[in-house]
């Protein structure tokens, strides 16, 4: 079985990949640069444009759809919306049998931009002529961490204490799409999260311990809509199965452990 993955150069991209060779599935990467690789076939394709879609969807039985533009204004809806559609059309031409789109957890609920597109980019997908499946995960960990050192760049941790997360491991993702891939098309909508729910200022309190910082959390309310959204779930899935790893595991894992874990 032959397989084309989008974005396959992004964070999900990378686990991805070796997970699919090891159940042995033939794959065909996409990037926007010429790429080499030595257990895939890497195929340039610009989904903004169309360039090189038409080849790189030939001869594949499914396409793992994970490229995207995030938080790059017209950029994201030529390549989110208006990309995904060229794909889809593309991979009913070739008559691809199944294509599994990753979207996240709260697209549908919390209105940021990006999630606009994320949803509309779904709705093309279930338009579209070929079997679907799309995953809707919720943030990984390395997203939280990097908020988190983005929010305390003048010293406290500014932030609103009542936010939900549900960090989950990109690689229990990876290992959720394969299977997905592997069961065939669900005609519908998974969500997937990780295996617990955190307040933000739990999860700060568990990052400074971790980097051995005395930094506090600066309260600051998110306003309006979106700080209701963030605050009474929009973030979170009561989805299961689950992923395993935590955010604990994570923080262990990138700074060395501490009595947090």
């Amino acid at each position: 079985m032959r397989v084309l993955v989008t974005g396959a150069g992004g964070r999900l991209g990378r686990v991805v990949l070796p997970r699919l060779r090891a159940e042995g599935w033939d794959v065909r990467a996409t990037s926007r640069r010429a790429r080499t690789g030595s257990s895939v076939r890497w195929v340039v394709v610009d989904l903004a444009t169309g360039e090189g879609l038409a080849e790189a969807v030939a001869g594949v039985d499914a396409v793992l759809h994970l490229a995207s533009a995030p938080n790059r204004g017209r950029q994201t809806h030529r390549v989110d919306v208006l990309g995904t559609r060229r794909l889809v059309v593309a991979a009913g031409q070739a008559g691809v049998r199944h294509l599994v789109y990753v979207s996240i957890v709260g697209v549908d609920r919390v209105p940021i931009p990006y999630y606009r597109h994320k949803l509309a980019a779904e709705q093309v997908v279930a338009a579209g002529t070929v079997p679907w499946t799309v995953l809707r995960a919720t943030q990984f960990p390395e997203f939280l961490d990097g908020m988190l050192r983005g929010a305390s760049r003048l010293g406290p941790v500014l932030g609103d204490p009542a936010v939900l997360a549900q960090p989950v491991d990109p690689g229990e993702v990876a290992d959720r799409l394969v299977r997905r891939l592997t069961v065939g098309p669900l005609r519908g909508i998974e969500e997937y999260g990780g295996p617990e729910v955190l307040r933000f200022d739990d999860a700060v309190h568990s990052w400074t311990a971790a980097r051995r910082s005395r930094r506090p959390l600066l309260p600051i309310r998110i306003p309006g809509r979106l700080g209701h959204a963030l605050r009474s779930g929009g973030l979170i899935t009561a989805a299961t199965p689950t992923g395993t790893r935590t955010w604990a595991d994570h923080l262990a894992d990138t700074y060395g452990g501490t009595g947090a874990r």
